[in-house]
C-alpha cells in the first residue's frame, strides 16, 4: 500500500490527462474584437 507521505510526480500533460484545446485563447481574442468594435462604435456614435 503506498505510503500517504509519498509524493506523485506528474509532468504537465498527465496532469491535465493531454486535454489541450486551447478554447481560451479564441474566447479571449474574439471578445477582445467584439469589445474593440464596441467601444468604437460608442464613441464614433
Amino acid at each position: 500500500m503506498a505510503d500517504e507521505n509519498d509524493h506523485i510526480h506528474l509532468d504537465g500533460e498527465e496532469a491535465r490527462a493531454g486535454a489541450t484545446p486551447h478554447v481560451t485563447r479564441y474566447v479571449l481574442g474574439i471578445s477582445l474584437v467584439l469589445l474593440i468594435v464596441i467601444y468604437a462604435w460608442i464613441v464614433l456614435a
